[in-house]
C-alpha cells in the first residue's frame, strides 16, 4: 500500500467519525426538549452507523458513515403538571438520551478522529522526508 492510500483511508476515517460527532452533537442539544402535544413524543436519540467498503483502485477497506438509526429503547417521564406537554397524570415524556453516554461516545469519536488525524500527519512527514531525500 502507498502512503497516498493510507490518507486517503485515513480521511474516509476522519469523515466518519466526524459525522459521528455531528449526530452526537444533536443528541445532546435535545436532551431536554419535549413533544409540544400531550400525547406526541419528543426527540428520539439517533445511534451513527458506519459501514465499510472496499475500494478497488486503492485495494483497500474505506468507512463511511450510514444512515443514522433511531435508539427505539424507552423515553423517560418526568412529574410536571404544568408543563403543556404533560398527560392527564401530570407526566412529561423526556427523550431518551442520557447525556453522560452521549458525553462518553463524544469522546470515543473524539479519540478515533485524532489517531486518523495522527497517520495523516505521519504520512504526510514521511511523504516530505521522502521528497527531501530525493532532492539530494
Amino acid at each position: 500500500m502507498d502512503l497516498n492510500a493510507s490518507m486517503v483511508i485515513a480521511a474516509s476515517g476522519m469523515r466518519a467519525q466526524s459525522n459521528r460527532m455531528r449526530i452526537i452533537a444533536e443528541n445532546i442539544a435535545n436532551a431536554n426538549s419535549t413533544a409540544s402535544t400531550p400525547d406526541g413524543d419528543p426527540y428520539r436519540r439517533k445511534v451513527a452507523t458506519v459501514k465499510s467498503d472496499f475500494d478497488r483502485d486503492l485495494n483497500a477497506t474505506l468507512v463511511e458513515s450510514g444512515k443514522p438509526v433511531e435508539d427505539m429503547s424507552a423515553f423517560r417521564s418526568q412529574y410536571d403538571p404544568g408543563n403543556p406537554a404533560a398527560d392527564k397524570q401530570g407526566y412529561v415524556k423526556l427523550p431518551n438520551v442520557n447525556p453522560l453516554i452521549e458525553v462518553m461516545d463524544m469522546r470515543e469519536a473524539q479519540r478515533s478522529y485524532e489517531a486518523d488525524l495522527n497517520v495523516m500527519e505521519a504520512t504526510k512527514s514521511m511523504l516530505s522526508r521522502t521528497v527531501d531525500l530525493l532532492k539530494r
